[in-house]
């Protein structure tokens, strides 16, 4: 499946709709275009990207939100309701360092901010199909809401995240997450995992997610993927999407079943409560998968020292280079340097990195059209690529179809000295490349389609 676990934030809407929606964040907008002199003391590679951005003199407007100076695009975002920066940052470092390189054939890209606060999509996209050229490197965790309008209104997206079935995979999306919606996305980690890592756990694994909608179809689609991989799911339980404030019974029942593997999802700051009380039993999991939802110092704060050391976490990046290796990989590095520059004292995270890979897709793709930039002509570019990797930010990803078979994966485990790469034989590069594909057995919601709203490829121009 293509939707990925770094932000189940669907769950967290009971609970969090009780302490209300934060107010409505105002477009960030670049500074003023650069001059021939900035563009040229900036560089324009990154990692084995060449002149991703760069000078010209433009002098048409082919597209809606495209003029002869400026681009607009939208950056879809829960911000007003998550308070989590990731895709506003990310939106602004790549930006700046884009229009100070000359933009794109000269013409500056402006970031509109759609603040969702969580339940808004469809305003927000409402106001996206009004304004923008594309949206570029965000995401809102009830994305399912707004991807019918998108259609309608045949808006191209360059998303950072997806996360429903109905969104992932959809028309008019070159997403730069790997995995189809047809098949096991995390087939090679579990392959790893029950038959070479902990062949001992194999017969004894637990899954536990938030009780919503959205969570309880990734929980079945986890059951499916450890069965079709050789594994058996002892125990399958749900926890209330607000949280719990004793994880004990949880607890309790895990180590009843003899659990010694747990895939869990949900919020992280919930899993770190049930492993403090699964250590406190004194029980200890052959394996934990925190997903990398929990992947960042917040989680390892959280979980304690004593818990981080009881318990063995482990996450899937599912083919996004590590940050704790980022002095080994000039393009993880570069994300680093230009954040410090752009935007100091933010944090690089996943997400941060997710949406850089997005934005590049996009200002490499629309720069192959030159003055005549028009929506198709930057999607169906950005199809072409086989072999995407964002310069060395992620592992190779065929952009030619959306629902293709994850290849490559990568290993990350908790510590209480931190994130590092765990020993899962890497085998090109930092990642593992031999995963198997397998397909998905069970009945699940669809990608939606341009046919879904009544239109075609032909309307799209």
């Amino acid at each position: 499946m293509r939707p990925q676990r770094t932000l189940v934030a669907a769950l967290s809407v009971t609970a969090l709709l009780a302490v209300g929606c934060g107010d409505r964040g105002d477009s960030s907008e670049s500074d003023a275009p650069p001059t021939n002199a900035q563009a040229t003391a900036t560089s324009a590679d990154f990692g084995d990207l060449k002149n991703v951005c760069q000078p010209g003199k433009p002098t048409s407007s082919p597209a809606q939100g495209v003029t002869a100076s400026e681009i607009k695009v939208g950056v879809l975002s829960d911000v007003g309701f998550t308070k989590k920066q990731e895709y506003l940052d990310a939106a602004k470092v790549f930006t700046s360092w884009c229009n100070d390189a000359g933009g794109i054939n000269g013409r500056k890209l402006v970031a509109n901010t759609h603040d969702t606060k969580m339940m808004e999509v469809r305003q927000r996209m409402t106001d996206a199909c009004r304004d923008d050229f594309a949206l570029v490197g965000g995401g809102a965790a009830l994305d399912n809401m707004g991807v019918k309008d998108r259609l309608s209104c045949l808006l191209p997206e360059f998303p950072a995240q997806t996360v429903s079935l109905e969104n992932s995979g959809s028309d008019l999306q070159a997403a730069t997450q790997p995995g189809g919606s047809s098949w096991v996305m995390y087939a090679g980690y579990y392959n790893w995992l029950l038959k070479e890592a902990y062949p001992g756990s194999a017969g004894a694994v637990g899954v536990i997610g938030g009780d919503s909608p959205s969570v309880k179809v990734l929980v079945e689609m986890a059951v499916d993927g450890v069965k079709a991989t050789g594994g058996a799911v002892t125990y399958n339980d749900l926890y209330p999407a607000q949280g719990v404030s004793d994880w004990m019974p949880y607890a309790q029942s895990i180590k009843s079943k003899n659990v010694r593997g747990l895939l869990f999802y949900g919020a992280f700051p919930q899993l770190a409560k049930l492993e403090q009380a699964l250590t406190t039993i004194d029980y200890k999991l052959d394996w934990i998968d925190a997903n990398s939802n929990a992947y960042g110092d917040d989680f390892l704060q959280l979980t304690g020292n004593q818990a981080l050391a009881a318990q063995n976490n482990i996450a899937d990046l599912s083919g996004v280079y590590p940050l704790e290796l980022a002095a080994q990989n000039p393009a993880t590095q570069k994300v680093i340097d230009l954040y410090a520059k752009y935007a100091p004292g933010a944090k690089v995270g996943l997400g941060s990195i997710r949406a850089f890979s997005s934005w590049l897709l996009f200002a490499k793709s629309a720069a192959t059209c030159g003055d005549q930039l028009t929506r198709k002509c930057a999607y169906d570019a950005a199809l072409t690529e086989k072999a995407w990797t964002a310069g060395g930010l992620q592992a190779p990803l065929d952009m030619s179809s959306p629902d293709l078979p994850v290849k490559c994966f990568n290993v990350v485990a908790a510590t209480p000295d931190g994130w590092k790469p765990a020993d899962f034989k890497p085998d090109t590069g930092a990642y593992r490349c031999d995963a198997p594909a397998i397909k998905l057995t069970g009945n699940y919601p669809k990608p939606t389609t341009l046919a879904d709203v009544g239109k075609s490829m032909a309307d799209f121009k």
